[in-house]
């Protein structure tokens, strides 16, 4: 019966040393195929738009790349590209900062007063049901067509997303935290900022994450209803006049807005991962 025998070469005990290079390597290898595939496909898609545009469907329709990218420029020298994307991002911003400041302040009030909690949440999740699409046109009568009415839209569909995920951080957290801080005596706002505060600011910091693109949606939403300023504009007028260039041109301005706060989305996952628990099965 043969036995294995040890390597003569490897002093018995010494440790294994394993490099990181590899596993960097493959990390940047598989990073860097992921974004020539997708600048491939993204090449091979609008190659194929400029294709079949005019010869298998209606430039009407569809436009073209060159005239989309035509009727950019063309909004790019004259300011208006600019100026009314300033506008989308701003009512973008406000709303955001205003609905995830309401949204964490009252999803931390409402979980520290359980009674105002227990009466107000049916009502809070009514609300959440609707459309916010729905609530435009009475925005409309109570702020008018201007900036405020957009911001209002877009904080109004962050704030019930940071809501609640705020109470669900806090309805999660370690109850044997909280008796054990209790027990030894901590006051209510030790209890707070010491446990029920860290332990719930993965929940918190997922609602921020998760509400960046919804304040966007928002925005344009209320753009789209009644405006007369930002890409939302830009779209209803283009869509007025026929010029679907005008329109593709908004939308791809729009994309690009979309992927910088995806790319913020990101850095918030890699934040809010900080703050998760490690596995106990590790």
């Amino acid at each position: 019966m043969s036995s294995l025998q040890p390597d003569p070469t490897v002093a018995v005990g010494a440790p294994v040393q394993i490099s990181g290079a590899v596993g960097w390597r493959e990390r940047h290898g598989r990073r860097v195929a992921v974004l020539v595939a997708q600048v491939v496909l993204l090449a091979a898609a609008i190659a194929c738009w400029q294709l079949l545009a005019g010869r298998v469907i209606s430039v009407l329709f569809v436009s073209k790349p060159t005239l989309v990218w035509h009727q950019l420029v063309t909004w790019a020298d004259s300011g208006s590209l600019w100026s009314n994307s300033w506008i989308t991002i701003k009512e973008i911003l406000l709303g955001y900062a205003l609905g995830a400041v309401a949204g964490v302040a009252l999803g931390f009030a409402l979980s520290l007063l359980r009674f105002a909690s227990s009466v107000l949440d049916p009502f809070i999740m009514a609300l959440y049901a609707i459309p916010k699409v729905a609530l435009a046109p009475l925005f409309i009568v109570w702020f008018g067509i201007g900036l405020q009415m957009k911001v209002i839209l877009a904080a109004t569909t962050v704030f019930f997303l940071v809501f609640i995920n705020t109470t669900a951080g806090i309805k999660q957290v370690d109850t044997a935290l909280v008796d054990a801080v209790r027990l030894m005596g901590g006051s209510r706002r030790q209890l707070i900022t010491k446990v029920i505060l860290p332990a719930s600011m993965s929940g918190v910091l997922t609602g921020l994450r998760v509400a960046i693109p919804y304040a966007l949606i928002g925005a344009v939403i209320g753009e789209l209803v009644a405006s007369n300023r930002g890409l939302g504009y830009l779209i209803n007028e283009s869509a007025s006049t026929l010029n679907t260039a005008g329109v593709f041109a908004a939308l791809v301005t729009l994309t690009v807005i979309a992927a910088i706060l995806n790319a913020l989305v990101n850095v918030l996952g890699r934040w809010t991962d900080r703050w998760r628990p490690l596995d106990d099965d590790r």
